[in-house]
């Protein structure tokens, strides 16, 4: 009988908390600087959270070592629900994965409540490349290799990732270049420095129509709404190709599991609202909207692919 209480009390305390939830202003850290496509990302759904919960969700900014410093600062934050993180792959996979080492452990510091969205990547190279198509590319690759570079925002990014999956998959290497953030790194394929790159398709969309670099496939599974004329890596020889920049919401571990039901069904309510989905396909982010098992079990997905990559492509940044 006293055990029936305890849990009976245990119950309706887990109940009140999600249901009282919040109770003051909630942080959102972003391990990026604004403008990004993690940040795009937390800000459209910190506008409609702010507006159901009937609290302020503000997005903080808290930039450096490949979102890491905003994962620890999380990961170390009390388990109310009041202070989470939105953070790629980059940030909770690819740098526990490559770092010597990172203040946390993401399958056991963080409660994975959902992914927010995905944004595929665009290969580009500069128009003074001969290849026009996918297949001619990977040809001039495999042929010219040796004297091939390629950019991204960073080692251990998305695009760096992808760059280093295909070069694997056509068993070559090319030297890579790596920038201080995407928007450096376009530019320097615009100027011709560096020959091409995989970029977010948020950033490089507009270059590309204005025909200052040439896009030749995208890395979904399925052709992008915004430029459907570009097909995809996996269409295109290479069905498993399936690379994207994801972001997700995590809280410390110890929250409360009814509260981080009610956080992930919030969310999903708000990725499911039209006008969210409207403004995050026209800024190139493909809506998801996971349940937290669903998230946990592509965090887990997401260490065995990344680091069979990280692996046989010697990816360290130590």
């Amino acid at each position: 009988m006293r055990l029936l209480l305890l849990l009976l009390a245990l119950t309706a305390t887990a109940t009140s908390v999600a249901q009282s939830y919040p109770a003051k202003p909630v942080r959102f850290l972003v391990g990026y600087a604004p403008g990004g496509a993690t940040d795009i990302n937390a800000r459209i759904v910190a506008q409609k959270l702010t507006e159901i919960w009937g609290q302020q969700v503000v997005v903080e900014n808290r930039p450096g070592a490949s979102g890491t410093i905003a994962a620890e600062l999380t990961a170390k934050a009390p388990p109310d629900g009041h202070t989470m993180l939105v953070a790629p792959q980059t940030s909770v996979v690819t740098a526990p994965l490559i770092f010597r080492k990172v203040g946390f452990d993401t399958l056991r510091d963080f409660a994975s409540l959902s992914i927010i969205g995905s944004t595929p990547l665009l290969l580009v190279v500069h128009p003074s490349l001969p290849p026009k198509t996918f297949k001619d590319f990977t040809a001039f690759m495999k042929s010219n290799a040796a004297k091939l570079s390629y950019a991204t925002g960073g080692i251990g990014s998305t695009p760096h990732i992808a760059a280093e999956l295909l070069s694997l998959s056509l068993g070559v290497r090319l030297v890579h270049v790596p920038y201080k953030g995407e928007n450096p790194a376009v530019a320097e394929i615009m100027s011709g420095q560096v020959p091409l790159m995989f970029s977010n398709i948020s950033a490089v969309l507009p270059f590309v129509k204005a025909g200052r670099v040439r896009a030749l496939a995208i890395t979904s599974p399925k052709r992008s709404s915004l430029a459907p004329e570009y097909p995809t890596v996996a269409e295109s020889g290479f069905p498993d190709f399936d690379v994207a920049t994801w972001a997700g919401l995590y809280a410390p571990a110890a929250i409360n599991r009814d509260l981080g039901t009610r956080i992930s069904g919030d969310l999903a309510k708000v990725i499911r609202m039209p006008d969210v989905k409207e403004r995050m396909v026209n800024q190139g982010i493909d809506p998801v909207g996971s349940t937290p098992e669903e998230h946990l079990a592509y965090v887990k997905s997401e260490f065995t692919r990344i680091g069979r990559v990280a692996r046989e492509a010697n990816i360290r940044a130590d």
